[in-house]
């Protein structure tokens, strides 16, 4: 079922349950009005025939105590005759026995509460009950007289009633239903002003899905849940956009660096054939080309891997100390190249992923490691508030080679006959972007480069003082 239909119904639903409800307030209160006005008129009967039985009875102590039986009889056939054909009265002896006594000749059944209250019913006590007569429903009231002197029954012809109230009945079914079938329309017309832009929305979903077009954009209409909605999917799409003319990027540069060491090995693939005829001398290079270039290859892969990795958020973030990780990337360092790195850092502290931490910090000292060959100085690392930078004493980075240092693939002039692939910057940048800073680059006093990044202060932790830390490996 769609969307549409769901809120079409549920308005229908919604609708039908208050219609019913009130419609069965309605008849109920109306039921019970015209059974207190019927009580009623039964009740005055009742007072105007009792007080004119009085006088029939001779008793002493009737309802009423006007002792003037002229005006006693005169009520009591004002009282039938107002009743017309709809009412009958009778009188109940203590025995049980009926007598009629005006109003519709019928004979109205005497039940045992009717009895027991002629017999010895308190003066005053009544009992009400609906009673069949042939095809007609009456109500029956029975007043007992007290004293041993009987009861009457005074009953009224109630059919009129239940018509009135069977029409009341239809009347509301059909007003029920009216409303009904009216919610039901304006449910589908809301619905569909409520859903259209969902149902769109949808749709350019399923024909991104099937043909790839994360180059659409989606039309934003309103401020609403929708409106909201349709401008984070264009967000969404921008990121898949960009995602994918940076995928795009990554597989051509890659395969354009990938082309040149595969050139060189499939020419000393083809030199490798005339192995036997080559001078010692020429067998000693070719296998020294051959080994770097493998060298060179196996590097470049592992920094594609690096970078693709730090595209991802497989790694959990997790509060992480900044000394520790520029400690572990100092070690690192130390194990592969010899170099002695000195190491300054505050107690920094931030939410964030350590091994994609620790890869940017042991980039940055392999990249000055590589260009710093000549100088004895430890290379220097320092961490403040979130702030990391790498000092060396290498030749530095030329003005117009700044702004460029941390693209992919990007080689200086100076850096051409150097190992590396151009990815170990780049690799930087992404850690930074992902951890909310920024990377930066400048001339270091006395010679060399200062290279680092920032985090995003937002990821700090409260318990991050400035109090320094320094230690040295190597």
């Amino acid at each position: 079922m769609s969307l549409r239909s769901q809120f079409a119904l549920a308005f229908a639903l919604v609708a039908a349950v208050v219609a019913v409800l009130v419609g069965a307030l309605s008849y109920h209160a109306a039921a019970e009005r015209i059974t207190a006005e019927i009580d009623r008129s039964l009740r005055s009967a009742t007072v105007a025939l009792a007080s004119g039985q009085d006088q029939v009875l001779g008793s002493t102590a009737g309802l009423g105590q006007d002792r003037d039986p002229d005006r006693h009889e005169h009520e009591r056939r004002d009282t039938a005759g107002d009743a017309g054909q709809q009412m009958a009265a009778q009188a109940v002896g203590p025995d049980g026995t009926p007598r009629h006594l005006g109003g519709r000749s019928v004979a109205l059944p005497v039940s045992d509460g009717a009895r027991a209250l002629a017999a010895s019913g308190v003066f005053g006590e009544t009992n009400t009950a609906e009673v069949q007569v042939g095809p007609t429903s009456y109500r029956e009231l029975t007043t007992a007289l007290g004293a041993g002197r009987g009861a009457l029954q005074v009953a009224v012809d109630v059919g009129q009633s239940q018509a009135v109230l069977a029409g009341t009945a239809r009347e509301v079914a059909g007003l029920s239903l009216a409303v009904l079938l009216a919610a039901a329309g304006l449910g589908w017309l809301l619905a569909w002003r409520i859903t259209r832009r969902l149902v769109r929305l949808a749709g350019i979903a399923e024909e991104i899905s099937t043909h790839g077009e994360v180059e659409r954009t989606v039309p934003v209409d309103g401020r609403d849940e929708v409106g909201r909605l349709s401008s984070s999917l264009n967000t969404m799409l921008g990121r898949l956009a960009s995602a994918r003319d940076a995928q795009d990027r990554l597989v051509q540069d890659a395969a354009h660096e990938l082309r040149t060491p595969l050139t060189s090995l499939r020419t000393n693939a083809s030199v490798l054939r005339r192995f036997a005829e080559l001078s010692p001398q020429a067998r000693d290079r070719l296998i020294d080309d051959v080994q770097g270039e493998t060298r060179e290859l196996s590097h470049l892969v592992d920094e594609l891997v690096e970078l693709a990795l730090s595209r991802r958020d497989d790694e959990a973030e997790q509060p992480v100390h900044l000394a520790m990780v520029a400690g572990q990337a100092a070690e690192r360092l130390r194990r592969r190249s010899g170099r002695q790195v000195l190491v300054d850092a505050d107690e920094s502290t931030v939410v964030g992923r350590p091994q994609g931490l620790v890869r940017a910090v042991s980039n940055l000292l392999e990249n000055a490691a590589k260009f710093d060959t000549d100088s004895c100085e430890p290379i220097e690392v320092r961490v403040q508030h979130g702030r990391i930078v790498v000092s060396d004493r290498g030749p530095g980075i030329d003005p117009n080679d700044a702004a460029r240092v941390f693209d992919r693939f990007y080689r200086a002039d100076n850096a051409r006959g150097l190992p590396g692939s151009g990815l170990g910057l780049a690799i930087v940048r992404d850690t930074a972007e992902a951890h909310g800073g920024t990377v930066f680059t400048r001339r270091r006093p006395g010679g060399g480069a200062s290279v680092g990044f920032t985090v995003g202060s937002s990821r700090f932790l409260p318990n991050s003082e400035p109090d320094h830390v320094e230690s040295s490996a190597g």
